[in-house]
C-alpha cells in the first residue's frame, strides 16, 4: 500500500463516521469481534465505505484499528452545546427561529432524522423537508405521530404520511392497558447528535404564529439516549404505518 493511501483512508474514516459510531465499531473489535459484526454499529448505506476505508488505513490489524477509531471518535465527538430556540409572530424570534432552524437541521443530516409530534401538518416546514431528506440516499427517516390528533379534519392521516416520506418510517401511537397512547414528545433528532426539543408541534402556525420555545442541543449521548428509549417502547406503543403498495411499487 501506497504512503499516500493510509492518510487518505484515515481522513474518510474521519469523515463516515460518527463519534459514538466510531467508539462502537472500536469497543466492538476490542471485545474480539469480526470485523462484520463490529461495522453493524454503522449506518447501513455506509458500511461499505467504512470497511473498505478501515482495510486500506490499517490492514487487518484491528489492535491498530481500534486506536484508529478511538482517534477518529475523540476527533468527531463535541463539548455539549445549547441554543435557545423561539417562535414568535412577525420577526420578533429574532435569531434562530424555529421554522428555519427545522429546515436547516434536517437539510444536513448525513445519517438520519428522528422526528416526534402531537400535531404534524402539511403546512409545517418539515412536510417537505423530511420527504427530500427520505428520498437522499443513506438517510433513515423516522417520524413518531399522535393516531387521534391525525383524525382531526384536514389533517393528514398515518397512511398518508407514509406515503408522502416514503421510504422512511411512519409509527402512530397505538393502546396501552386498554387505552390510547398520546404522543406530546415533540422532538427531532439529527445523526444521532443534533436534539431539538421544542413545545411547539410541527405546523404553519406553531412554526411562525405561535409563542413557542425549544432547545437545540449540540450533544450526541443525549440524542442517541432520547431515540434509543423510543425505539425500546416502539412494539408496546406505537404501530408502523405502511406506505400504499402503489408507493413502495415505485
Amino acid at each position: 500500500m501506497s504512503g499516500s493511501s493510509r492518510p487518505d483512508a484515515a481522513r474518510r474514516l474521519g469523515v463516515l463516521l460518527t463519534a459514538t459510531e466510531a467508539r462502537e465499531v472500536a469497543d466492538r473489535l476490542a471485545d474480539g469481534d469480526s470485523l462484520t459484526a463490529a461495522l453493524r454499529a454503522v449506518a447501513a448505506g455506509h458500511r461499505v465505505e467504512v470497511r473498505t476505508a478501515l482495510i486500506e488505513a490499517v490492514g487487518t490489524d484491528f489492535g491498530i484499528a481500534v486506536g484508529l477509531l478511538r482517534a477518529v471518535e475523540g476527533a468527531r465527538s463535541v463539548g455539549t452545546a445549547t441554543e435557545p430556540v423561539w417562535t414568535m409572530p412577525g420577526t420578533m424570534a429574532g435569531g434562530g427561529p424555529l421554522h428555519s432552524s427545522v429546515a436547516r437541521l434536517v437539510a444536513g443530516a448525513r445519517r438520519s432524522v428522528t422526528c416526534s409530534t402531537f400535531n404534524f401538518q402539511r403546512s409545517s416546514g418539515l412536510w417537505s423537508a423530511l420527504a427530500a431528506a427520505a428520498r437522499r440516499p443513506g438517510i433513515a427517516v423516522r417520524v413518531y405521530v399522535d393516531t387521534t390528533a391525525a383524525t382531526a379534519p384536514g389533517t393528514p392521516t398515518p397512511a398518508e404520511m407514509a406515503a408522502h416520506l416514503h421510504p422512511g418510517a411512519v409509527l402512530r401511537t397505538s393502546t396501552f392497558d386498554g387505552a390510547r397512547v398520546r404522543n406530546h414528545a415533540k422532538f427531532l433528532a439529527v445523526d444521532r447528535r443534533f436534539l431539538l426539543v421544542t413545545s411547539a408541534n410541527f405546523s404553519w402556525s406553531a412554526e411562525y404564529r405561535n409563542i413557542e420555545l425549544g432547545v437545540l442541543l449540540d450533544d450526541s449521548n443525549l440524542a442517541d439516549a432520547v431515540e434509543a428509549q423510543l425505539r425500546s417502547v416502539e412494539q408496546n406503543l406505537y404501530v408502523a404505518v405502511s406506505a400504499p403498495r402503489s408507493v413502495g411499487a415505485g
